[in-house]
């Protein structure tokens, strides 16, 4: 503003046209004042250069003390008008104009008019002013008429050209550009993911994030949008985070964006290293001793940095995450990853939110890997890990782990589960890209999966044996339990027996015993000459001997079956008949005597068994 207060003598008070003077004098303070004031009230070239106290006042106090102002010195001539200099005195205005691939230079003097430009480029470029769009000036749009002096432009201006309904010959680098290139970008500088993105100031034709930049209508060169956070529920710890305004500018070769700063973010906040009221919270909280818990905080620390879409990181200590990966059956088992996170190194943001974050990079993560997180920022983390990968995976990998500086960080082990020991198969660092990292990843899928085949053959051999095996003892079993089963039966079938025989022999013994008592019950056998009457009966028996013996006539029928009792035929199991006529004795009344019964003097019997 040195030069604003020093043009204040020539009593303008316009910026704009004080700017178009010093352009008309190339930038020569000394000249410009001259150039208005008179030279006799001017400023001379030497006593403005040679001292300095002469240069913040004009006017009788400049004098040198002692001298007498003088009329014709002390006082100001009157000044006519800037205006009126500068129509004597007309401005050339340097345009350089893009349209495509191509550049025209237009050099016209400001009293002409925007119409004569278009004119100079539809010779030049073979486009029809109706269908050409001159876009770039600073006040907006402008029409045909509007006369280059009114817009107060500087000497050098850049513009270029729309034509929306000529379509294209060739797509430039600046077309292929889209806006989700744009958001991409911002949300590497910003950390804010594309979907939580909030703009202001793009076009109203802008519809979809499939645009391209040189459709969707943006300012040329420049363009001003701001961006913030989508306004979502956050955690009481985290603060709302402030809008930042982001100036697209084209520069000559057509790329898309200049430095981070033309965003209006500097070094530190594009690395999430600032010192802002949008600083994010400790991945891991310091001296984490539940690693579950740790886990938890890490997954929902990560999800509200980097969004939603991201690897699932397995929720448990380094231990079950192995179990998970390496100790199921061989087609089960997967790589275990462990990222290894670090908030201190500029490539962290970068890493989690274009590579770790990237859909296909989640997508195989998910199918092929077993992810396990941890945060090293802190001192007391990093030896917890330090301690647990010398557990798990040997000294050599802890003493891996502590040879990699800050600024290498983060870094991805891919780690394979094997029959003696744990491998580490790859170490990723994080100046990587998404396609390195994804052909680093399926380098390590498939030495992984050429174990993993062996691995299932070698099961299944195993499986196999174990079957046969398996099958060998079942058939086995099998065979014991029918002995089983048969012993047991045979045991039954003699334990019956000897019941059978048992009760048969008490049964034997009771007969006998009936039999003697029967026997020794009848009366004692009569002589045949005797002087009552005898009956002589003659029985023969199932098996075909006889029994002979004298009763006497009076006696009942009784002792006759208490007789063939007695010689094992009790009444209940055999029946006693005449041979002619054939008649059944036991059916006779036992009080009968043998003259009633008609058994006298003698008669042949014979006995058979009941049915």
């Amino acid at each position: 503003m040195g030069m604003m207060d020093n043009l204040a003598c020539t009593g303008i008070d316009n910026i704009a046209e004080a700017i178009a003077l010093l352009e008309l004098n190339n930038w020569d303070l000394v000249a410009a004042i001259n150039g208005v004031i008179p030279q006799e009230n001017g400023i001379l070239p030497s006593n403005f250069s040679s001292e300095g106290t002469q240069t913040s006042g004009f006017g009788p106090h400049s004098q040198p003390t002692g001298t007498p102002p003088s009329s014709s010195a002390s006082a100001f001539c009157p000044v006519p008008p800037l205006r009126h200099i500068i129509e004597r005195q007309p401005r050339m205005l340097n345009f350089r104009v893009e349209y495509r691939q191509r550049c025209v230079e237009v050099v016209l003097e400001d009293a002409s008019t925007v119409g004569e430009i278009k004119q100079i480029l539809e010779t030049e470029l073979q486009i029809p002013m109706s269908k050409m769009q001159l876009k770039g000036w600073k006040t907006g749009d402008v029409s045909d008429s509007t006369v280059l002096r009114s817009l107060h432009l500087p000497k050098n201006n850049s513009l270029y050209v729309l034509t929306p309904d000529i379509a294209p010959a060739a797509s430039t680098s600046q077309n292929r550009s889209k806006l989700l290139h744009v958001k991409r970008n911002i949300s590497d500088l910003t950390n804010i993911p594309v979907r939580h993105q909030q703009w202001e100031g793009w076009p109203a034709t802008v519809t979809d994030d499939s645009m391209t930049l040189a459709a969707s209508g943006i300012s040329y060169p420049c363009h001003h949008l701001s961006v913030c956070r989508r306004a979502s529920p956050a955690p009481p710890r985290e603060q709302p985070e402030e809008c930042t305004d982001v100036h697209m500018v084209s520069d000559s070769e057509g790329d898309d964006f200049e430095d981070a700063s033309e965003f209006g973010v500097d070094e530190a906040e594009m690395f999430g290293m600032g010192t802002s009221g949008c600083r994010k919270s400790p991945m891991m909280p310091e001296n984490a001793e539940n690693e579950g818990d740790a886990l938890m905080h890490f997954t929902a620390e990560f999800s509200a940095r980097y969004g939603d879409c991201h690897p699932v990181f397995f929720i448990g200590s380094l231990e079950a995450a192995s179990q998970e990966a390496f100790y199921g059956k061989a087609r089960d088992r997967k790589l275990l990853a462990i990222y290894l996170h670090n908030d201190e190194s500029v490539l962290a943001n970068v890493f989690c939110s274009q590579m770790l974050c990237a859909e296909s990079i989640v997508s195989y993560l998910s199918q092929n890997f077993i992810t396990w997180a941890w945060d090293v920022t802190k001192e007391a983390n990093k030896a917890r890990l330090l301690t647990m990968c010398t557990r798990h995976f040997g000294s050599v990998v802890a003493q891996t782990i502590r040879t990699y500086k800050t600024d290498q960080f983060p870094l991805l082990l891919i780690v394979m589960g094997k029959r003696a020991s744990n491998e580490v198969l790859n170490v990723i660092q994080g100046n990587t890209t998404v396609d390195e990292l994804m052909m680093r990843l399926m380098g390590a899928t498939e030495i992984f999966t050429a174990q993993q085949q062996e691995d299932i053959r070698d099961e299944d051999e195993r499986e196999a044996r174990e079957m046969v095996k398996r099958e060998q003892d079942e058939a086995y079993r099998l065979s014991l339990e029918a002995d089983r089963r048969k012993r047991e039966a045979q045991e039954r079938e003699e334990a019956e027996q000897v019941r059978l025989e048992q009760i048969r022999k008490e049964q034997e013994e009771e007969r006998e015993a009936i039999r003697l008592s029967l026997e020794q019950a009848l009366p004692p056998e009569p002589e045949e000459e005797g002087v009552e009457p005898v009956s002589k009966l003659r029985i023969r028996t199932p098996s075909g001997e006889f029994l002979e013996r004298r009763f006497l006539g009076s006696c009942k029928l009784q002792v006759l079956f208490d007789f063939v009792a007695s010689k094992g035929y009790p009444q209940e199991e055999f029946k006693l008949l005449t041979t002619f006529p054939r008649r059944n004795i036991t059916q006779l009344d036992p009080a009968w005597t043998f003259l009633e019964a008609k058994l006298f003097p003698q008669e042949t019997l014979f006995l058979e068994a009941k049915e």
